[in-house]
């Protein structure tokens, strides 16, 4: 597998609000963008196997609306015109714990899903790598809970656990490490994980907050 980073922002004259990079595979090149536009997601389309959450075209729109949300980011592995990947990042939902504080500084990275035809040439990778490189991340803390019964593991032939591993690996190129909760949804199974990021710019009142957050039934420090 031949895979070649190509940097189309490098020698620019200015910084670009969206960063962009092309990343070279064997089947084809992916151009690794974001955050995309409402009227960007709406000139593309969604491949047709990303569908581990809904149908692509009611995907699509998902995506489109959590676009237009104030922290809401989508950045997309495109092929032409089609989107294979993408990665959301916005405000937890409001029933859930994680939005129930009103901690303005916790941003859920919601998703993170490639084609079945896609895989293996470091999409995934390459969507994070970029986000790696946002300053934005520095203002967060950023969240994912992942839920084994969300994953794809018949499409991918991956046990629970080797899943869970490639996920660990995958955050891990954000900086994201497993940590510890009581949360109810995390603790129902064992492969269930929440990965954490906390950026360099969030205040210690902000992060003693979030760490009351994680553990509402027991201490922090039991």
């Amino acid at each position: 597998m031949i895979r070649q980073w190509l940097d189309l922002n490098k020698h620019r004259a200015e910084v670009l609000p969206q960063l962009h990079r092309l990343l070279i595979t064997d089947r084809g090149p992916l151009d690794i963008r974001g955050p995309l536009t409402a009227g960007e997601l709406r000139h593309l389309s969604l491949s047709h196997d990303l569908d581990s959450f809904r149908p692509p075209e009611r995907q699509q729109e998902a995506l489109v609306d959590i676009s237009r949300l104030p922290e809401g980011r989508v950045y997309a592995a495109i092929s032409g015109k089609k989107i294979v990947g993408y990665v959301t990042f916005h405000r937890p939902e409001k029933f859930e714990r994680w939005g129930q504080a009103g901690i303005k500084e916790i941003l859920e990275l919601g998703a993170l899903e490639v084609s079945r035809s896609w895989r293996g040439v470091g999409a995934a990778r390459a969507l994070l790598d970029l986000i790696s490189a946002e300053d934005w991340i520095e203002e967060y803390i950023i969240i994912a809970c992942e839920y084994s019964w969300h994953w794809d593991l018949e499409g991918s032939g991956l046990s629970v656990w080797q899943y869970r591993a490639m996920m660990e690996s995958l955050q891990s190129r954000l900086g994201m490490k497993n940590t510890r909760t009581d949360d109810p949804d995390i603790c129902d199974h064992p492969a269930n994980m929440l990965a954490v990021r906390i950026g360099n710019r969030v205040s210690r009142p902000a992060i003693e907050a979030f760490d009351r957050l994680r553990f509402r039934r027991t201490s922090v420090y039991s």
